[in-house]
């Protein structure tokens, strides 16, 4: 009998998913296959094979790799303002912090989860139509964009701490600010620094699209390269992308090693 139930249950979600794939790929505009051949394609596979060399460094400050430690000082810049900036929020939100006063902690997760329901592109855009174009742009919208989500990852780890230690520190008589800074401090830090280091990681990869619409960074000669077909200057970008963020991802991973 149950495993009746769990057939029907499975052939149910497998024909919804299947509906859904069909209407999916009816909803979808092919006109524009009507525009790529063969030898598009060619030239495509072509110029992405050639990287262009060139590009990698000549001393002008828009070379790849001056624009990608432009897009590693936008990411960092503003992943270290948005932890520096969480951590207030995270006093706020945080609700065995308040368990008299529950309608603050509310208040505290409202800010973040209003602080992270857009993406850095959007962020981007208001900023560059406040402060103008640049990298500044970026580290603005970077850094707004993760107070919201470092803020709630703060806050879970926060809450999901081990109370026993508070409560020992209670009962030596111990005040609101000694158990902060003695208790709570110490056992989160090394949780907080690894959540940090994890989003300066998704910031580079955030950071490298943000050129796009002139907040500084690899992505405005990324988007200039394809709209004029030069396949091996996009080759050259994102092969240089590709490499910064696996390099990256290696160096974030020791220094979490080191932390735990």
């Amino acid at each position: 009998m149950i495993i009746s139930q769990i057939s029907k249950k499975t052939y149910f979600f497998l024909l919804l998913l299947v509906v859904l794939v069909i209407y999916s790929a009816v909803g979808v505009d092919y006109s524009s296959l009507e525009t790529f051949s063969l030898a598009m394609g060619k030239e495509v596979l072509q110029g992405l094979a050639h990287p262009d060399w060139h590009y990698l460094y000549d001393g002008s400050g828009e070379d790849l790799i001056s624009l990608l430690l432009l897009t590693l000082g936008i990411a960092f810049l503003g992943t270290f303002i948005a932890t520096i900036l969480a951590l207030p929020l995270t006093l706020i939100s945080a609700s065995n912090l308040w368990q008299n006063h529950p309608w603050i902690a509310k208040i505290g997760k409202f800010i973040c989860n209003v602080l992270r329901a857009f993406p850095e592109l959007v962020y981007a855009i208001i900023f560059v139509k406040v402060v103008g174009p640049g990298p500044f742009a970026g580290v603005m919208a970077i850094g707004v964009h993760q107070i919201g989500m470092l803020g709630k990852l703060f806050t879970e780890e926060a809450e999901g701490m081990n109370e026993a230690l508070v409560e020992d520190a209670t009962a030596i008589g111990a005040n609101f600010w000694q158990i902060i800074f003695s208790v709570r401090v110490p056992y989160l830090l090394p949780i907080y620094s690894s959540l940090s280091l994890n989003h300066f990681e998704i910031a580079v990869r955030s950071a490298a699209t943000l050129g796009l619409v002139g907040a500084g960074g690899i992505g405005a000669p990324l988007i200039f390269a394809i709209q004029t077909r030069s396949w091996d200057r996009v080759s050259i970008i994102l092969l240089g992308v590709v490499v910064t963020v696996f390099s990256l991802d290696l160096f974030t991973g020791w220094i979490r090693r080191k932390l735990r």
